[in-house]
Formats: structure tokens, sequence, C-alpha cells
């Protein structure tokens, strides 16, 4: 079974925390110790110098030997203690000791103790005698006469130092110098004793704070969650609570926003098939009726048989159009009808069009004012922008005003576009309907009954947004109404 995001977290954090201990043990194991004894050999190397560079600087040899005395330079020497007692040489926790040819020592210093180099006895009376010419510390003098330089850790007993070498720049001495590296062998151990201890209750600790940590984590998605499952459920009234400022808390307000759409648009769904269940009950039910009246009662008459006939089909005529507006709205809304963009004159295609309503307006006596003076090259597709004109038409017909005038308008504008508006002086719509104007099988204005599909102007939505193009509807009660949509110029602007 996979894990949940909970379980998930909880895994995450305690592996993070695993890693962690297990780098520190293997900071401590590989890498502490090596990285100690590089600096205790730096500083080791960096006394080692000092002292060098003073023995070169002496004007005479360290001592003077005879068959029975040895004479020290003693301005070296006071030099040597009047550095170390300064601070100026820095010889703490450090065993000095330098030697001649003769693998004699001339001079050591110990401030380190005990020294590998050196042994020193105390004595009863409280005096300390200390043996400078060890075996170790004769065979250490000759490696470093013999190569030049000297660096190894040695041991005696339990004690363990670091020791580095060199010549003075005439070759005539040799100095060494230690200092001890089982403090870092002793603070390792430790260390090593105490991480799994430590580790465990780290881990233990993380542990719990993980649990609490995903619980309040993943309560804004368990709440998601249930939303989405009352929602499959058919409660489209779901509000998820989420109080964060974080991608979680906009992800509960776009759940929120598109439950609040899925509720819009199910109960438009309902609408939609009131209403149109409605308006096909209508012309079924009297085309039955006429055809069963012209079936037993009219079928010798023939005028009235004709004239029930022409019901009928102005019926049949009618319940098509209402099917087929409803099958185009689903195939522009769903995405199945892509517009097919070329490059046309939209003045041009509005000329066409109010062309086709010359009959109509003779008829009725209507006059269809043609606003179209100006060339408005655009990019879209000409058929369904023919589609367009004659829904904002058909709807203009359909609220025509007492001087039956609507205006057809197609004007270039300063920013590149192309606006198209359609304007009656019908009644107007109020301002509670202006919203819901373009929706589907949404009758404004009061005009319920009237004819036509009430799609018309959602199409002509479909329409305008798979081109991209802006849309919309401005109206006083009372003064008509104007519908626009702007598209977008093709034409190069000049440079």
């Amino acid at each position: 079974m996979l894990l949940g995001v909970q379980g998930q977290l909880i895994v995450f954090l305690g592996g993070i925390t695993l890693v962690t201990l297990l780098l520190v043990w293997v900071l401590i194991t590989y890498f502490l110790q090596p990285q100690y004894n590089r600096t205790i050999r730096t500083n080791l190397e960096t006394r080692l110098q000092d002292i060098t560079a003073r023995i070169d600087a002496a004007d005479a040899p360290l001592i003077s030997r005879d068959l029975w005395h040895v004479i020290p330079n003693t301005d070296f020497f006071q030099d040597l203690a009047d550095a170390i007692e300064s601070g100026d040489l820095n010889l703490a926790n450090c065993c000095v000791d330098i030697s001649d040819h003769t693998y004699r020592n001339i001079v050591y210093i110990e401030s380190l103790y005990p020294c590998v180099l050196h042994e020193s006895m105390g004595s009863l009376s409280g005096s300390v005698d200390t043996t400078s010419d060890t075996p170790l510390a004769i065979q250490l003098r000759k490696e470093v006469f013999s190569k030049g330089e000297l660096y190894e850790i040695v041991e005696s007993g339990s004690n363990r130092q670091m020791v580095v070498g060199g010549l003075s720049s005439d070759g005539s001495y040799a100095i060494i110098v230690s200092a001890s590296v089982a403090q870092i062998e002793t603070a390792a151990g430790v260390l090593g004793k105490m991480l799994p201890p430590i580790g465990l209750a780290i881990l233990a600790l993380d542990i719990l704070f993980a649990i609490f940590f995903s619980r309040w984590f993943t309560a804004p998605v368990r709440k998601l969650s249930e939303g989405a499952r009352e929602m499959a459920d058919g409660n489209y009234d779901v509000h998820v609570d989420v109080r964060r400022r974080d991608e979680l808390g906009l992800l509960a307000l776009e759940f929120n926003r598109m439950a609040s759409e899925v509720k819009r648009s199910a109960q438009l769904e309902r609408d939609i098939l009131a209403n149109v269940s409605h308006d096909l009950r209508t012309p079924l039910t009297l085309i039955k009726g006429y055809a069963e009246t012209v079936r037993d009662i009219t079928g010798n008459n023939a005028d009235q048989r004709t004239e029930q006939c022409n019901i009928i089909v102005d019926e049949t005529d009618r319940l098509s159009g209402l099917v087929n507006s409803v099958m185009e709205l689903s195939k522009v809304s769903s995405g199945a009808e892509k517009p097919n963009l070329v490059t046309f004159d939209m003045s041009q295609l509005c000329f066409e069009v109010a062309g086709r309503y010359d009959a109509v307006c003779d008829q009725n006596g209507w006059t269809l004012q043609l606003e179209a003076d100006h060339e408005c090259i655009v990019q879209a597709d000409p058929g369904m922008m023919e589609r367009v004109l004659h829904n904002l038409l058909g709807n203009a017909t359909h609220h025509m005003g007492p001087d039956g005038v609507f205006i057809l308008r197609c004007i270039p504008t300063a920013d590149g576009t192309c606006r198209v508006e359609v304007q009656d002086h019908g009644p107007g719509i109020l301002p509670e309907d202006l919203p819901h104007v373009f929706d589907r099988y949404y009758r404004s204005r009061k005009d319920q009954g009237k004819v036509g599909s009430g799609l018309g102007l959602s199409i002509t939505k479909a329409i305008l947004q798979q081109h991209g193009f802006s849309f919309g509807v401005s109206s006083t009660p009372g003064h008509g109404a104007t519908f626009w949509f702007e598209m977008r110029d093709t034409r190069p602007t000049a440079s």
C-alpha cells in the first residue's frame, strides 16, 4: 500500500535525520582526525620555521665544544628565553629538541609532559631529572640530518605525538618540534560512543515532530479531499475553509472558485434542460395535434389541410432550429469546431452580411444602418465571424425599437484593433440582467416566450472566446443596447 502524504512526510523527515546523523558519524570517523592532524602539523611547522629563523640569525654557533667544556652562545639562549617569555615565540604544549652533527642535544624546551623525545624522572626531593639523548631522539636526529626533514607520529606507551623536523640553513643543526595528538582520538572515541544514543533520541523527537507537522500540513489537503468527495456526490454547496497564505491556501481559494462555477454550471444545465424541454414540448404538441386533426377531420378540406400543414412545417422548422442551436453551441463550446484563421477585411464582411437583411427590413419596415466606411484588416475565421454578426443582428431584430432602426458598425481603433458594434433602440437591458446576457438560455429584458432558442448569444460568446477577442454589452433601460467585440488588426504599424 502506498504511503499517504502524512506518511511520506514522516519518512522524509526521518530519512533526513538519519542522513544527517550518518554524515556526522562519517565526519567524526574519517575527517575529524585527519583535519586535526593537518592543523597540528601546520602549527608545528610554523614553530619550526620560527626557531630555524632565529638559529640562522645567530651571530655565532649555538655552542663551542672542546675536550672538557661546552661553551654556550649566551646571547642566543637569552634571546630565545626572552622570546618565549614575551610570547613572540609560542611553544605552548610543545617539545623542542635542537642538536648538532654529533647527534647530541644542545638545548631542549619542554612544555609538554610526558615527551616521547626526552625521559623525565622525579626524585624524592622533588627535583626532575631529564635525559635528553634518548635512543628515540638520537634516531630522529639522524633522520633529520640524512633527509633534511622529518614528519612522523611516534608512540611511547599510551603517549602518541606528532614530530616534525628540519635543518638550519647551513645544515649545522637539527630542530625537532613535537606535540600530542592523543586528545583528538580520545574526543573522537567519546563522540563515537555518545552518537548512537543521541542519534536515537534525536530520531525519536524528529519522528514525533514529523507526525504533528504532517497532520498540520495535510489538514488542508484532507479538507480539499472531503470537499471533492462531496462534489462527486452531487453537493455543489461545498466551501473549504483554509486560512493559509501559501500554495495550499491558494489551492483552497481556487477549489472554492471551481465549486462555485460548477454549481453555477450545474444550475445552468438544469435551466437549459428545463427550458429546452419546454420549448421542445410546445412544437411537438402542436405538430402532433395538427397532424391528428388533418388525419381525422380536415383531410378532405384542402384549404384547412394546407393551413394546418403549414403550421406543422413552421413548428418543425422551429424545432429543427432549436436542435441545431443546441448542437452548434455544443460543438463550439467543446472545441470540436476549431477556428480557421485567415486575414480578411471585416468591413467587407459586415457589408455582405448587412445586404442579406434588405428583404426582411423591407418586409417589416425596418432600417439597418451600416457604418463600415474604413478598411479593417483582421485575422479570424470568416465563417464564425459571419455567425456572430447574424446572431447579434438577429438578437437586435427581436428587440426592435419603435423607430425600427438598428445599426451595424465596424470601426478601426487607434490601438490597432477593430471594434464591431450592433446597436438597437429597443427597451434596453436591466442592470441585474447585464452580467448574464451571454449565459446559455438566459433570456433578459423579461422576454421569455419570444421567438428564438435563447442560445444565440451563448454561441457568440463561445466563438469570441475561441478567438481570444474581448466582448461585452452596454445598455440603459429604455434606450436600447449595444453589443460589441474587438478583433486584432494584423496590418503592420508604420515605422
